[in-house]
Protein backbone atom coordinates (compact mmCIF):
# COMPACT_ATOMS: atom_id res chain seq x y z
CA UNK A 1 0.00 0.00 0.00
CA UNK A 2 2.89 2.61 0.89
CA UNK A 3 4.47 1.59 -2.47
CA UNK A 4 1.34 2.54 -4.29
CA UNK A 5 0.80 5.50 -2.95
CA UNK A 6 4.53 6.43 -3.19
CA UNK A 7 3.86 5.93 -7.08
CA UNK A 8 0.77 8.03 -7.26
CA UNK A 9 2.20 10.82 -5.40
CA UNK A 10 4.74 11.06 -7.91
CA UNK A 11 2.74 11.27 -10.95
CA UNK A 12 0.53 13.22 -9.33
CA UNK A 13 3.32 15.24 -9.12
CA UNK A 14 4.43 14.75 -12.47
CA UNK A 15 0.71 15.91 -13.71
CA UNK A 16 1.10 18.67 -11.32
CA UNK A 17 4.10 20.52 -13.22
CA UNK A 18 2.90 19.80 -16.97
CA UNK A 19 -0.34 21.63 -15.89
CA UNK A 20 1.49 24.33 -14.74
CA UNK A 21 4.07 24.59 -17.05
CA UNK A 22 2.10 23.45 -20.66
CA UNK A 23 0.61 25.71 -23.14
CA UNK A 24 -2.20 24.73 -25.17
CA UNK A 25 -2.51 21.99 -27.77
CA UNK A 26 -5.17 22.98 -30.57
CA UNK A 27 -6.81 21.73 -33.41
CA UNK A 28 -7.89 24.75 -35.75
CA UNK A 29 -10.05 24.37 -38.86
CA UNK A 30 -8.37 25.41 -42.06
CA UNK A 31 -10.49 26.57 -45.13
CA UNK A 32 -12.02 22.71 -45.72
CA UNK A 33 -14.13 22.63 -42.28
CA UNK A 34 -15.99 24.63 -39.68
CA UNK A 35 -15.23 27.54 -37.88
CA UNK A 36 -12.02 27.55 -35.79
CA UNK A 37 -11.75 25.37 -32.50
CA UNK A 38 -9.42 25.24 -29.55
CA UNK A 39 -8.44 22.90 -27.38
CA UNK A 40 -6.10 22.43 -24.05
CA UNK A 41 -3.87 19.74 -23.80
CA UNK A 42 -4.98 18.86 -19.77
CA UNK A 43 -8.78 19.10 -20.24
CA UNK A 44 -9.86 19.61 -16.47
CA UNK A 45 -13.47 18.66 -17.59
CA UNK A 46 -14.46 16.47 -20.66
CA UNK A 47 -15.12 18.64 -23.57
CA UNK A 48 -18.40 18.80 -25.54
CA UNK A 49 -18.82 15.35 -28.14
CA UNK A 50 -16.65 15.37 -31.25
CA UNK A 51 -18.48 16.20 -34.01
CA UNK A 52 -20.26 13.10 -36.04
CA UNK A 53 -17.51 11.16 -37.98
CA UNK A 54 -19.73 12.01 -41.71
CA UNK A 55 -18.93 15.04 -40.99
CA UNK A 56 -14.53 14.68 -41.11
CA UNK A 57 -13.68 17.97 -40.19
CA UNK A 58 -9.61 18.70 -41.63
CA UNK A 59 -7.96 20.05 -38.43
CA UNK A 60 -4.35 21.86 -38.68
CA UNK A 61 -2.56 20.78 -35.74
CA UNK A 62 -0.37 23.52 -33.85
CA UNK A 63 1.54 23.35 -30.77
CA UNK A 64 1.61 26.15 -28.07
CA UNK A 65 4.64 25.01 -25.83
CA UNK A 66 6.59 26.51 -22.91
CA UNK A 67 6.95 23.06 -22.52
CA UNK A 68 7.36 20.05 -24.77
CA UNK A 69 6.75 16.47 -23.95
CA UNK A 70 8.59 13.72 -25.27
CA UNK A 71 7.34 10.12 -24.45
CA UNK A 72 10.55 7.77 -24.89
CA UNK A 73 10.60 3.60 -25.06
CA UNK A 74 14.00 2.85 -25.00
CA UNK A 75 14.62 -1.23 -26.46
CA UNK A 76 17.56 -3.43 -26.77
CA UNK A 77 19.41 -4.95 -30.54
CA UNK A 78 16.58 -7.40 -29.43
CA UNK A 79 14.08 -5.49 -28.81
CA UNK A 80 13.20 -5.94 -25.29
CA UNK A 81 12.23 -2.80 -23.30
CA UNK A 82 14.53 -1.16 -20.90
CA UNK A 83 13.17 -0.16 -17.94
CA UNK A 84 16.11 0.91 -15.86
CA UNK A 85 17.63 4.15 -16.91
CA UNK A 86 17.93 7.56 -14.98
CA UNK A 87 17.02 11.10 -16.14
CA UNK A 88 21.80 11.28 -16.09
CA UNK A 89 20.97 8.36 -19.31
CA UNK A 90 19.04 10.85 -21.36
CA UNK A 91 20.14 14.07 -23.62
CA UNK A 92 17.55 16.02 -25.10
CA UNK A 93 18.08 17.80 -28.28
CA UNK A 94 15.96 20.52 -30.55
CA UNK A 95 17.59 21.39 -34.07
CA UNK A 96 20.69 20.23 -33.12
CA UNK A 97 20.69 22.30 -29.42
CA UNK A 98 20.93 20.24 -26.61
CA UNK A 99 17.64 20.79 -24.08
CA UNK A 100 17.88 20.97 -20.29
CA UNK A 101 15.46 17.89 -19.13
CA UNK A 102 12.92 19.66 -16.48
CA UNK A 103 10.80 16.70 -15.83
CA UNK A 104 11.64 12.96 -16.04
CA UNK A 105 8.99 10.26 -15.09
CA UNK A 106 9.21 6.83 -15.70
CA UNK A 107 5.75 5.94 -13.57
CA UNK A 108 2.99 3.83 -15.56
CA UNK A 109 0.86 7.16 -16.37
CA UNK A 110 -2.65 6.71 -17.46
CA UNK A 111 -3.62 6.48 -21.26
CA UNK A 112 -5.67 7.72 -23.73
CA UNK A 113 -5.75 5.23 -26.63
CA UNK A 114 -8.07 5.05 -29.56
CA UNK A 115 -8.58 1.66 -31.17
CA UNK A 116 -8.80 1.35 -34.79
CA UNK A 117 -9.73 -1.96 -36.20
CA UNK A 118 -10.19 -2.41 -40.10
CA UNK A 119 -13.58 -4.50 -40.90
CA UNK A 120 -12.89 -4.40 -44.44
CA UNK A 121 -13.48 -7.22 -46.97
CA UNK A 122 -9.51 -8.03 -47.38
CA UNK A 123 -9.87 -8.82 -43.33
CA UNK A 124 -12.23 -11.42 -44.08
CA UNK A 125 -10.17 -14.32 -43.06
CA UNK A 126 -7.99 -12.31 -40.69
CA UNK A 127 -10.69 -10.68 -38.20
CA UNK A 128 -11.12 -13.78 -35.63
CA UNK A 129 -7.02 -13.56 -34.84
CA UNK A 130 -7.67 -9.67 -35.02
CA UNK A 131 -10.45 -9.59 -32.00
CA UNK A 132 -8.06 -12.12 -29.99
CA UNK A 133 -5.35 -9.61 -30.04
CA UNK A 134 -7.44 -7.25 -29.36
CA UNK A 135 -7.90 -8.86 -25.95
CA UNK A 136 -4.64 -9.51 -25.33
CA UNK A 137 -4.17 -5.88 -25.31
CA UNK A 138 -6.76 -4.95 -22.91
CA UNK A 139 -5.09 -7.47 -20.59
CA UNK A 140 -1.97 -4.80 -20.38
CA UNK A 141 -4.40 -1.87 -19.50
CA UNK A 142 -4.80 -0.23 -16.08
CA UNK A 143 -7.97 0.99 -14.49
CA UNK A 144 -6.99 4.52 -15.49
CA UNK A 145 -6.28 4.19 -19.18
CA UNK A 146 -9.37 5.20 -21.45
CA UNK A 147 -10.46 4.22 -25.17
CA UNK A 148 -12.08 4.51 -28.40
CA UNK A 149 -12.91 2.13 -31.08
CA UNK A 150 -13.29 3.38 -34.56
CA UNK A 151 -14.12 0.53 -36.94
CA UNK A 152 -13.41 1.53 -40.60
CA UNK A 153 -13.94 -0.04 -44.44
CA UNK A 154 -15.61 2.10 -46.61
CA UNK A 155 -15.98 4.73 -44.00
CA UNK A 156 -14.30 5.09 -40.76
CA UNK A 157 -17.42 5.17 -38.26
CA UNK A 158 -17.06 5.75 -34.07
CA UNK A 159 -18.17 2.48 -32.65
CA UNK A 160 -17.50 3.40 -29.15
CA UNK A 161 -16.87 6.70 -27.92
CA UNK A 162 -14.06 7.21 -24.95
CA UNK A 163 -14.99 4.53 -21.80
CA UNK A 164 -12.81 3.16 -19.51
CA UNK A 165 -14.84 -0.15 -20.04
CA UNK A 166 -12.55 -2.19 -21.99
CA UNK A 167 -15.54 -5.09 -22.47
CA UNK A 168 -17.92 -2.42 -24.17
CA UNK A 169 -14.53 -2.01 -26.68
CA UNK A 170 -14.48 -5.73 -26.98
CA UNK A 171 -17.92 -6.68 -27.96
CA UNK A 172 -17.92 -4.27 -30.40
CA UNK A 173 -14.75 -5.94 -32.30
CA UNK A 174 -15.87 -9.08 -32.17
CA UNK A 175 -19.39 -8.42 -33.74
CA UNK A 176 -17.18 -7.03 -36.57
CA UNK A 177 -18.29 -8.11 -40.10
CA UNK A 178 -15.69 -7.54 -42.69
CA UNK A 179 -16.66 -6.35 -45.63
CA UNK A 180 -16.02 -3.44 -48.33
CA UNK A 181 -13.36 -1.37 -49.40
CA UNK A 182 -10.15 -0.10 -46.93
CA UNK A 183 -10.54 3.68 -45.95
CA UNK A 184 -7.02 3.81 -43.37
CA UNK A 185 -6.46 6.74 -43.97
CA UNK A 186 -9.61 8.59 -43.20
CA UNK A 187 -9.90 6.59 -39.69
CA UNK A 188 -6.61 7.97 -38.82
CA UNK A 189 -7.60 11.41 -39.40
CA UNK A 190 -11.05 10.41 -37.60
CA UNK A 191 -9.24 9.33 -34.08
CA UNK A 192 -7.24 12.35 -34.39
CA UNK A 193 -10.42 14.73 -34.32
CA UNK A 194 -11.58 12.00 -31.33
CA UNK A 195 -8.10 12.79 -29.70
CA UNK A 196 -9.50 16.27 -28.78
CA UNK A 197 -11.81 14.49 -25.58
CA UNK A 198 -8.68 13.10 -24.00
CA UNK A 199 -8.34 13.21 -20.25
CA UNK A 200 -5.00 11.61 -20.27
CA UNK A 201 -1.46 13.75 -21.18
CA UNK A 202 -0.13 10.32 -23.01
CA UNK A 203 -1.96 9.14 -26.30
CA UNK A 204 -1.63 6.90 -28.44
CA UNK A 205 -3.27 4.79 -31.66
CA UNK A 206 -3.23 1.10 -32.27
CA UNK A 207 -4.16 0.22 -35.57
CA UNK A 208 -5.24 -3.34 -36.79
CA UNK A 209 -5.28 -3.65 -40.29
CA UNK A 210 -3.87 -4.97 -43.41
CA UNK A 211 -2.65 -1.22 -44.34
CA UNK A 212 -3.96 -1.36 -47.75
CA UNK A 213 -5.90 1.87 -47.84
CA UNK A 214 -7.97 1.82 -51.25
CA UNK A 215 -11.21 4.22 -50.32
CA UNK A 216 -10.21 7.43 -48.26
CA UNK A 217 -10.54 11.02 -49.02
CA UNK A 218 -7.40 11.82 -47.36
CA UNK A 219 -4.31 11.12 -48.91
CA UNK A 220 -0.69 9.63 -47.29
CA UNK A 221 0.61 13.70 -47.16
CA UNK A 222 -2.23 14.74 -45.49
CA UNK A 223 -2.22 12.26 -42.81
CA UNK A 224 1.49 12.20 -42.31
CA UNK A 225 1.16 16.03 -41.74
CA UNK A 226 -1.39 15.68 -39.14
CA UNK A 227 0.73 13.01 -37.28
CA UNK A 228 3.62 14.81 -37.38
CA UNK A 229 1.57 18.07 -36.20
CA UNK A 230 -0.45 15.97 -33.24
CA UNK A 231 1.01 15.17 -29.83
CA UNK A 232 -0.68 10.92 -30.58
CA UNK A 233 1.88 7.84 -30.89
CA UNK A 234 0.82 5.42 -33.75
CA UNK A 235 1.29 1.71 -33.30
CA UNK A 236 0.34 -0.54 -35.84
CA UNK A 237 0.01 -4.18 -36.42
CA UNK A 238 0.04 -5.11 -40.25
CA UNK A 239 -1.55 -8.03 -40.99
CA UNK A 240 -0.22 -9.34 -43.96
CA UNK A 241 -0.61 -12.88 -44.56
CA UNK A 242 -2.10 -13.45 -47.33
CA UNK A 243 -3.57 -16.83 -49.18
CA UNK A 244 -1.38 -16.11 -52.18
CA UNK A 245 1.00 -13.41 -52.29
CA UNK A 246 0.65 -13.48 -55.89
CA UNK A 247 -2.82 -11.82 -55.78
CA UNK A 248 -2.15 -8.86 -53.15
CA UNK A 249 -3.18 -5.94 -54.37
CA UNK A 250 -1.40 -2.88 -54.85
CA UNK A 251 -2.79 -1.24 -51.70
CA UNK A 252 -1.76 -4.03 -50.01
CA UNK A 253 2.09 -4.21 -51.10
CA UNK A 254 2.23 -0.75 -49.83
CA UNK A 255 0.48 -1.66 -46.43
CA UNK A 256 3.64 -1.96 -44.62
CA UNK A 257 5.56 1.18 -45.50
CA UNK A 258 2.72 3.36 -44.89
CA UNK A 259 1.85 1.81 -41.14
CA UNK A 260 5.95 2.01 -41.02
CA UNK A 261 6.66 5.59 -41.77
CA UNK A 262 3.66 6.83 -39.59
CA UNK A 263 4.87 5.20 -36.60
CA UNK A 264 8.42 5.83 -36.70
CA UNK A 265 7.24 9.40 -37.39
CA UNK A 266 5.03 9.70 -34.36
CA UNK A 267 7.74 7.67 -31.71
CA UNK A 268 5.70 4.18 -32.02
CA UNK A 269 6.06 1.04 -33.49
CA UNK A 270 5.27 -1.21 -36.43
CA UNK A 271 5.08 -4.96 -36.22
CA UNK A 272 4.24 -6.71 -39.30
CA UNK A 273 2.86 -10.04 -38.76
CA UNK A 274 3.29 -12.67 -41.35
CA UNK A 275 1.51 -15.33 -38.90
CA UNK A 276 -2.24 -14.67 -37.90
CA UNK A 277 -1.30 -17.00 -34.39
CA UNK A 278 1.70 -14.18 -34.06
CA UNK A 279 -1.04 -11.29 -33.45
CA UNK A 280 -2.00 -12.17 -29.72
CA UNK A 281 1.50 -11.92 -28.73
CA UNK A 282 1.93 -8.91 -30.19
CA UNK A 283 -0.61 -6.81 -28.97
CA UNK A 284 0.31 -7.62 -25.87
CA UNK A 285 4.04 -6.71 -26.44
CA UNK A 286 2.72 -2.91 -27.60
CA UNK A 287 0.52 -2.91 -24.69
CA UNK A 288 3.73 -3.48 -22.78
CA UNK A 289 5.47 -1.16 -24.58
CA UNK A 290 3.17 1.74 -24.49
CA UNK A 291 3.67 0.86 -20.23
CA UNK A 292 7.53 1.39 -19.96
CA UNK A 293 8.19 4.69 -21.42
CA UNK A 294 9.88 7.40 -20.08
CA UNK A 295 8.49 10.54 -19.41
CA UNK A 296 10.84 13.82 -20.90
CA UNK A 297 9.49 17.31 -20.77
CA UNK A 298 11.44 20.40 -21.55
CA UNK A 299 10.83 24.45 -22.19
CA UNK A 300 12.87 24.76 -25.46
CA UNK A 301 15.96 27.35 -25.87
CA UNK A 302 14.22 28.63 -28.91
CA UNK A 303 11.52 31.26 -28.14
CA UNK A 304 10.53 32.10 -31.45
CA UNK A 305 6.90 31.83 -32.53
CA UNK A 306 7.41 31.21 -36.29
CA UNK A 307 4.75 28.16 -36.86
CA UNK A 308 7.54 26.18 -37.98
CA UNK A 309 8.64 22.10 -37.45
CA UNK A 310 11.26 21.64 -34.58
CA UNK A 311 13.57 18.28 -34.85
CA UNK A 312 13.74 16.67 -31.66
CA UNK A 313 16.40 14.22 -30.94
CA UNK A 314 16.97 11.99 -27.99
CA UNK A 315 20.33 10.86 -27.36
CA UNK A 316 21.45 7.91 -24.49
CA UNK A 317 24.27 7.57 -22.51
CA UNK A 318 23.61 4.36 -21.60
CA UNK A 319 25.47 2.71 -18.94
CA UNK A 320 28.90 0.54 -20.21
CA UNK A 321 27.65 -2.99 -19.30
CA UNK A 322 24.28 -2.36 -21.89
CA UNK A 323 24.53 -3.31 -24.84
CA UNK A 324 24.16 -0.43 -27.81
CA UNK A 325 20.23 0.94 -26.88
CA UNK A 326 17.79 2.62 -29.07
CA UNK A 327 15.11 5.53 -27.94
CA UNK A 328 11.94 5.22 -29.67
CA UNK A 329 10.36 8.64 -29.89
CA UNK A 330 8.40 11.50 -31.95
CA UNK A 331 10.97 13.37 -34.34
CA UNK A 332 9.43 16.97 -33.56
CA UNK A 333 6.64 19.52 -33.57
CA UNK A 334 5.50 22.54 -35.16
CA UNK A 335 6.40 25.90 -33.08
CA UNK A 336 3.11 28.48 -32.20
CA UNK A 337 2.54 31.27 -34.41
CA UNK A 338 1.45 34.74 -33.32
Amino acid sequence: MLVSALRATRLAAFCFLLTLCSGAFGFQQNGHGAADERVTIVPRVRPAAAPDSSELPRPDLRVDVPLVLIPVHVTTPLGTSVTNLNQEHFRLFEDDVEQEIKVFAKEDAPLSVGLLFDSSGSMRNKIRKASEAAAAFFRTANAEDEFFLIEFNERPKLAVPFTRDSDEIYRHIVRARPMGRTSLLDAIHLALVQMKNASNLRKAIVIFSDGGDNRSRYTEAEIQSAMLESDVQLYAMGIFEAEDPRKLTPEERKGPRLLGELADETGGRHFPVENLNDLPEVCARIGAELRNQYLLAYCPTNGARDGKYRHVKVKLNAPESMPPLRAHHRQGYFAPVQ
